[in-house]
C-alpha cells in the first residue's frame, strides 16, 4: 500500500520541482494519457475494494488504455477529426463511474462500522 503512495509523492514532487515544458503539439496526447492513467488507477482501487484485484489485469489495463487513447488521438490527427475527444469522453465517464462505486462502497463500509460501534 505504501509503494503507490510513495510513487505518487515522488511524481508530484518531481513535477513541481522541475521546469519541463510539454510542446503544444503533444498536449492532446498528454491529457488523454493522464485521463487513461487516472481511469486505470480508480479502476484498480475499485477492484481492490471489491476483492477482485489482479496485478496483471491492472498493469495490462494501464498500458492498453494509454496505448488505445494515444492511438485514437494519433488517428484523429491524421484524419483531421478530433477523435481524442471520444477518448476523453469514454475515460471520463468510466472515471466518474468508478469514483461513484468507490464512494458508495466506502459509505457502506463506514455505516456498517459505525453501526457495529454503537
Amino acid at each position: 500500500m505504501w509503494l503507490p503512495l510513495l510513487g505518487l509523492i515522488l511524481g508530484i514532487s518531481l513535477g513541481l520541482l522541475t521546469d519541463i515544458q510539454i510542446p503544444s503539439v503533444y498536449e492532446n496526447y498528454l491529457s488523454i494519457a493522464v485521463l487513461a492513467a487516472l481511469d486505470t488507477l480508480f479502476g484498480g482501487i475499485r477492484a481492490q475494494l471489491q476483492h477482485v484485484y489482479d496485478d496483471k489485469v491492472f498493469v495490462s489495463g494501464f498500458f492498453f488504455n494509454i496505448a488505445l487513447a494515444a492511438g485514437l488521438a494519433f488517428l484523429g490527427v491524421h484524419l483531421g477529426v478530433d477523435l481524442y475527444l471520444a477518448a476523453i469522453f469514454a475515460f471520463g465517464v468510466r472515471l466518474f463511474q468508478n469514483i461513484a462505486v468507490i464512494r458508495r462502497m466506502l459509505l457502506t463500509k463506514w455505516t456498517e462500522r459505525k453501526g457495529t460501534i454503537d
